[in-house]
């Protein structure tokens, strides 16, 4: 009766074992880029849209129990009022569908923290093409400044008309792999690298985006 009890142990070992891998994909993911765009280019239906867009990703990978933000800022405009894509996402702490740490807090987040190609996973655990890559798809849209707050100026010069152009334009994006032409501070920014050079898809896609964007649980 010895070997059956064993076999038995080992049988419960492995599914418990699934099991909680299961549950912290499920319940720890926090962070994640997603996996692909709206169709639209920057044109995301602005905030909720954008909003909705983490929230399916998230759902479809087993996460839609939690609250999704994405990391966007909304410049002002008469009427609408300043949007900081760092209110948006909650206190942290954040970490990637593998479980690996991304921030401990804002304070982390907007300063020494370890996003680079291998963290700054999607949705399903996988890296997002970055430099070296065919495509290149590095550009994440934020519409930030490095400390994650809004910039300044023309909506549609700095977020695409606040998330709603997909034809001319301009949106600041950040790199999710810290690479770029040049070894500099903005090259090397996860959310604030440059302007895009538009707001439509194949514009984002020739100049190494594709339109993706940073999702973070909120709560």
């Amino acid at each position: 009766m010895r070997i059956p009890c064993m076999i038995a142990c080992a049988v419960l070992l492995a599914l418990g074992l699934a099991g909680c891998a299961s549950y912290r994909h499920q319940y720890g993911m926090s962070f994640f880029i997603s996996s692909v765009g709206t169709g639209r280019g920057a044109d995301l239906g602005g905030l909720d849209g954008a909003d909705q867009h983490c929230q399916a990703l998230a759902r479809a990978a087993g996460a839609g129990h939690r609250t999704w933000r994405a990391y966007l800022s909304n410049s002002p405009t008469p009427g609408s009022p300043t949007v900081h894509a760092r209110d948006r996402i909650g206190k942290g702490p954040w970490q990637n569908a593998k479980g690996v740490a991304i921030a401990n807090d804002l304070a982390e987040l907007h300063s020494n923290n370890p996003l680079n190609k291998q963290t700054a996973l999607n949705e399903k655990g996988q890296m997002v093409n970055g430099r070296g890559d065919t495509p290149n798809e590095h550009d994440i849209l934020t519409g930030s400044r490095p400390d994650g707050t809004a910039m300044a100026g023309d909506p549609s010069k700095t977020t695409c008309g606040n998330w709603t152009l997909s034809g001319a334009g301009a949106a600041i994006v950040g790199h999710h792999d810290r690479m770029g032409l040049r070894d500099d501070a903005a090259s090397r920014s996860w959310n604030s690298s440059h302007p895009s050079r538009g707001c439509s898809l194949e514009v984002l896609r020739a100049s190494r985006g594709a339109g993706l964007i940073y999702c973070f649980a909120a709560n």
